[in-house]
């Protein structure tokens, strides 16, 4: 199935600044997640940035967060973002969008129960590869091996953001084509 940027949701999942430098690779899901967050902005492409305990843990990442609107942020406790009431409402007036690209971290706990919560709730998953992380790399690839034996597409940032554009030659190929290279 393709990724339809009048179908999908962006997730960016807890990139916060107490934990983002824990990460195996930090970088690369700070640049991924930015990249993803100004293709779907360009696209129209709804954002959903998720804070887990942001009393505890911080905020958001002031690259990430300068990125998104204050209405875009939701703090959450559950490690699953669709168990989370203000996730919920968010996602209730998204309809009829019903494909989900996550990005984010840790993969293996609040990426991995997120990303099967939407796939039990109707959603097409998609994780992004490049732009999640874990503490260790173990963790990550264990969480990307059963996101994709329980049907999440685990994709690139490239996939994502070819597969939204659908076709070069517009305007928005050609912004999108200065994140890409």
């Amino acid at each position: 199935m393709l990724m339809r940027a009048d179908l999908s949701v962006l997730f960016v999942v807890d990139v916060q600044e107490r934990l983002l430098p824990a990460m195996a690779d930090p970088g690369a899901v700070e640049a991924g997640a930015a990249r993803l967050m100004r293709g779907a902005r360009r696209l129209g492409v709804p954002l959903l940035v998720t804070e887990h305990y942001p009393k505890g843990i911080g905020p958001t990442v002031a690259s990430l967060a300068g990125l998104c609107t204050p209405g875009e942020r939701v703090g959450k406790i559950h490690f699953s973002c669709v168990d989370e009431p203000g996730v919920r409402d968010v996602l209730s007036l998204l309809a009829p969008r019903r494909q989900a690209v996550l990005c984010g971290i840790e993969a293996h706990v609040c990426v991995l129960q997120s990303a099967l919560g939407l796939v039990a709730g109707g959603w097409d998953v998609f994780v992004v590869a490049d732009a999640v992380s874990s503490r260790r790399a173990a963790d990550r690839d264990a969480g990307l091996a059963r996101l994709a034996a329980n049907g999440v597409g685990v994709v690139t940032g490239e996939m994502v953001l070819f597969e939204w554009l659908r076709r070069a030659g517009t305007e928005e190929f050609r912004d999108l084509l200065r994140l890409i290279r």
